[in-house]
């Protein structure tokens, strides 16, 4: 099985929280762009939260969180995974993006969202050991992805509204 490999971060030097997913499925490698399949709620919530919702051209939709300082990112820069799952990751296979050097860059991020539980363990598994010490709120928040359907769009909603509040 070949690695697959993520996507650079969007981010500016405005940024003032940051979201993380794992690692991209298998749809969005394929349209190299972040949250690409149909029915994944992240750009629908995005619309609700920050006026980036899917009928706008994906170019658009980066320029409108960056606008609103918000930095996209996910934690595994490449792995092997047999599909879109975040549970068919082979773990020995995880590479995680430099959050140091990340970091050292947008000095302004101070929280970090996760898109799930599989992006917020990898995280605290592979990425936070290795970081300098540095205030920075974690917060896990219920995944878009289609794959957990068990929340509503209202809960999924409900939840994510926490990247707004000041």
């Amino acid at each position: 099985m070949d690695l697959s490999y993520g996507f650079p971060p969007v981010a500016n030097g405005q940024a003032r929280l940051l979201i993380l997913g794992s690692m991209p499925g298998q749809a969005s490698l394929q349209a190299a762009q972040y949250y690409a399949h149909p029915r994944n709620a992240f750009w629908r919530i995005m619309g609700d939260l920050l006026g980036a919702g899917p009928e706008l051209p994906y170019a658009q939709r980066l320029v409108r969180l960056q606008a609103a300082g918000v930095a996209l990112w996910d934690v595994i820069a490449a792995c092997q995974r047999g599909g879109s799952l975040d549970a068919d990751i082979v773990g020995a296979s995880v590479r995680a993006n430099d959050f140091s050097a990340f970091l050292a860059v947008h000095r302004s991020i101070e929280r970090i969202f996760f898109n799930g539980a599989a992006a917020e363990a990898s995280f605290r598994r592979h990425v936070l050991p290795g970081l300098a010490e540095r205030p920075l709120a974690l917060h896990r928040l219920p995944s878009t992805s289609p794959a957990h359907a068990a929340r509503s769009y209202a809960d999924k909603l409900a939840a994510w509204s926490v990247i707004v509040a000041k």
